[in-house]
This record gives C-alpha cells, structure tokens and sequence, in this order.
C-alpha cells in the first residue's frame, strides 16, 4: 500500500468527519453549552437579586422594629401621662373632698356651738329667775317678765 493513498484516505475520512461533526454534532453541543452557560448566569443574577432583596428586606425590618419601639415608647410615655392625670385628679378630687367634709363638719359644730349657747342661755336664764325669785321670796311672772328675761338672754 502507498502512504500517499492511505495518508490521502486519511485526510479525505478526517475532512468529512470533521465537516460532520461541525454541522450535526458541534452545533447542538455548543447550544447545550450556551444554554448551560444561561442557566449558570440566571442562577447567580437570581442569587445577586437574593443577596440583594435580603438586604433591602432587612433593612425594612430593622425599620419596622425600630418603629414598633419608638410606638412602644411613645404608648409607655402616654401611658405614664394619663396615670400621672388621673392621679392628679384623684388628688384633685380628694383635697376638694376633704375640704367640702371639713366645711361641713365646721358648720356641724358651730350649729352645735349655737344650740349649746341657745340651751345654756336658757338654762341661764331659769336660774336666774329661780335665784331672783329666792332672793325676793316671792314668785316671778315669766310671762309679765318676757322682755326683761329676753334682755338678760341677750346679755349672756
């Protein structure tokens, strides 16, 4: 055999199987490849997406829980307002209380203050005539006598 034919053979064999691997195998290969290569750049742009939105959702988080807190706060402060306003009230209320029971009990005992004096007047005023009537051994006519009792009434 001549190694020009077989060498010739050889380049004619590769030619055509080249020419068909680059028309019926290289193209589907190099489409499975750059779609493998798709899939590969979607997946690490979603993962940067992720990476991304996690971010900003953490973000909105700390946002959120540093909003839950100042509402906290504010709703302890307010409520540490109304309790000191009802406590205030409530003094407010016991002091007018206290003050009202006082007055009453004052004018309690000045009525009773009055009665007392009105009843000892009286009193006063029997023995008096009981003292006058011993004196002159002879009997005082309350009733002829009224305006003078009334003025030794007055008196005391």
């Amino acid at each position: 055999m001549n190694l020009n034919a077989t060498l010739f053979a050889q380049f004619v064999v590769f030619f055509i199987l080249a020419v068909f691997t680059m028309k019926f195998v290289w193209p589907p290969l190099m489409n499975a490849l750059d779609e493998r290569a798709k899939k590969i750049a979607d997946g690490l742009a979603a993962a940067e997406r992720g990476k991304l939105e996690m971010a900003a959702a953490e973000k909105r988080v700390q946002a959120e829980l540093a909003s839950a807190h100042d509402a906290g706060q504010k709703r302890i402060g307010d409520a540490e307002k109304r309790a000191q306003a009802i406590i205030e009230e409530a003094k407010r209320t016991a002091s007018e209380e206290a003050a009202r029971i006082l007055a009453s009990a004052r004018s309690d005992a000045e009525q009773q203050v009055s009665q007392a004096r009105d009843a000892l007047r009286a009193q006063v005023a029997t023995l008096a005539v009981q003292g006058a009537e011993q004196i002159l051994k002879r009997e005082i006519n309350p009733a002829a006598h009224a305006d003078l009792l009334n003025q030794l009434k007055t008196e005391l």
